[in-house]
């Protein structure tokens, strides 16, 4: 099971003022903001810049750690955390972005733009393509 939701290290910027978040499974994603508050919609956004480049650059998405005292988890939203389970599955059954688009039965420029984080993919699209992978979504509220 691969969650997409990783601990952000929130330190106050003293010389600048404001704070600064990190993350050390995604060092890529930083970003700083005046409030607490800013910095949370921040860092959200941070992760998923991060999460999208390495998309598109073909590279390894790391698993989340567990977070250590004074880390605050932080989760890639939805669409992009969707993109990248269906980068992982067919990363990991050496499956192509035309094979995919064999096995759904689709063309392979639709199947180039589900996995474009530009691109809005709808989220049952997302689910039906990780199942003929043979993997599934679950979504948790906290």
């Amino acid at each position: 099971m691969r969650e997409f939701v990783y601990p952000g290290n929130f330190t106050r910027d003293r010389k600048d003022g404001g704070y600064v978040v990190s993350f050390r499974d995604v060092p890529e994603a930083i970003t700083q903001a005046e409030s607490a508050a800013q910095c949370v919609e921040q860092a959200a956004g941070a992760l998923q810049a991060a999460i999208e480049g390495r998309i598109m650059d073909g590279l390894e998405i790391p698993a989340a750690s567990r977070a250590k005292r004074g880390e605050r988890l932080v989760a890639v939203p939805v669409q992009t955390a969707l993109k990248a389970a269906l980068y992982l599955a067919m990363r990991e059954r050496g499956i192509t972005r035309v094979e995919l688009a064999r096995r759904l039965r689709i063309d392979e420029k639709e199947a180039r733009r589900m996995l474009d984080p530009h691109h809005a993919t709808k989220a049952e699209r997302l689910e039906h393509a990780l199942a003929v992978l043979g993997r599934h979504a679950e979504l948790r509220v906290a």
